[in-house]
């Protein structure tokens, strides 16, 4: 067991793959119903642009941050390294509890689509199955999500083609304000951002990238770019065929899509496909909360057995178990909807500080973007969303950080006060030898 650095074996590939992994499912099986009723039917495509908008501006600060500090962690580490230890650590440890909570959401939702009568069962065991995957290897994590990204994306492409060419379907809806609510909107893309957080992936991956001044900058936004396409088409044709009212109620849209235009059949072909994508989406999140909880314990933020990489498989399998410990705990207790909401503003206080970061990167001559811009509309779009969010998902974020915040304050309280005293000591000890005189040498 070591706490070595973990080997460079992403692609540019691997990269897109592991983006889209973290991002297709999570907004179509989960999140477009709260979404949709907090937004109204037009306010729904609205908010997966200013979504997909401030996402973007986020991915671009986490590319520029991943390029100077390509070691695992992300924020944690961009923090620490650009602002303070207590920026780094507030990122972290709002990243840690916020995706582990995602993860038990999405655990749950698996749980959901494939056996109902037992869905906290279920939903334990993927997790340890999953675990097992991330335990093989980060090739082997990668090379599972391309398989699952692209069942995800054939099943996804069936549904829309059908959904869209149905006679039900009622495309004036998608401009119809009878039942907008522009107000909604922003919590809406609030909701919606939590799909999109997997972006962030491959920073906290970044340690495994090739060639990651190349890759990153260029793979991240790509995925980005497909993942709010693919979302934007499928909300549309959901509000086509459904409706807002029904989506906002909708337990599964797309398999309520398929049955609306006569295809009840492909109801099971919906629930395969939502269980493939959202264990794609969970494979991913998985392997990216195990690298945080490695990169904050190899600086002491959590326990130092946590920072050991195993020698064989190059992966954090400790970090990688203790997660997938307290997913399962959550599994146990938890809510798919409440975990949503408080797992997105843990991410976009995680991603403010990112924004924050990436403004102390300065300018950089021969970009066409200008990414000093971007950063600073990241950080106030990430304020106003996390923000506009239901008031208790706020609340349970708020109270989060603040106990990781005291607990971060307790501890250098604790070594400030055992440095004081390791100088107090010295110090006695220099009085007492200045005051031994020297003794004399016998005749």
């Amino acid at each position: 067991m070591s706490d070595a650095p973990l080997a460079r074996q992403l692609d540019r590939a691997d990269v897109v793959a592991v983006n889209l992994g973290a991002m297709l499912g999570a907004g179509v099986f989960v999140v477009f119903a709260p979404a949709a009723a907090a937004a109204g039917g037009p306010g729904l495509l609205a908010a997966v642009v200013v979504a997909g908008v401030v996402a973007y501006c986020n991915a671009v600060s986490s590319s520029r941050l991943a390029v100077r500090h390509p070691e695992s962690g992300g924020t944690y580490v961009y923090g620490r390294q650009r602002l303070h230890a207590f920026a780094g650590f507030l990122a972290g440890w709002g990243f840690v509890a916020g995706q582990t909570a995602a993860c038990a959401a999405l655990a749950l939702t698996v749980g959901a689509y494939l056996w109902p009568a037992h869905f906290r069962q279920v939903a334990a065991l993927t997790v340890l199955l999953l675990a097992g995957v991330n335990l093989l290897g980060i090739r082997r994590t990668a090379r599972t999500t391309r398989w699952l990204v692209a069942v995800t994306l054939a099943v996804l492409a069936v549904v829309t083609v059908v959904g869209a060419t149905a006679g039900s379907a009622q495309w004036a809806l998608l401009t119809d304000r009878a039942d907008a609510r522009p107000s909604g909107v922003l919590t809406a893309a609030g909701l919606l951002f939590f799909a999109f957080v997997g972006f962030t992936r491959i920073a906290t991956l970044g340690e495994e990238v090739r060639e990651p001044s190349h890759t990153i900058p260029r793979m991240a936004p790509l995925a980005l770019g497909i993942a709010v396409a693919v979302y934007a088409l499928v909300a549309a044709v959901a509000l086509a065929v459904l409706g807002p009212r029904r989506l906002a109620s909708a337990g599964a849209p797309l398999a309520e899509v398929v049955a609306e235009a006569g295809l009840p059949g492909l109801g099971i072909l919906v629930r395969v496909g939502a269980t493939v994508s959202v264990v794609g989406v969970l494979l991913a999140l998985s392997a990216g909360v195990g690298r945080t909880v490695l990169a904050m314990a190899r600086r002491g933020d959590l326990p130092g057995a946590l920072a050991a990489v195993h020698p064989r498989r190059q992966v954090p399998h400790r970090a990688e178990l203790i997660v997938a410990a307290a997913v399962i705990v959550l599994v146990a207790l938890g809510d798919v909807r409440a975990a949503v909401g408080f797992a997105s503003f843990t991410m976009l206080v995680y991603f403010a500080i990112t924004n924050v970061s990436a403004l102390t990167l300065g300018r950089e001559p021969g970009r066409r973007l200008p990414v000093q811009s971007l950063s600073t509309l990241g950080l106030v779009g990430s304020a106003v969303l996390a923000a506009t969010l239901p008031v208790a998902s706020v609340v349970a974020g708020l109270a989060v950080l603040a106990v990781g915040a005291a607990g971060f304050a307790a501890r250098h309280l604790a070594e400030r006060r055992r440095a004081g005293r390791r100088r107090a000591g010295r110090r006695r000890a220099g009085r007492r030898g200045a005051g031994r005189q020297p003794s004399g040498r016998r005749s």
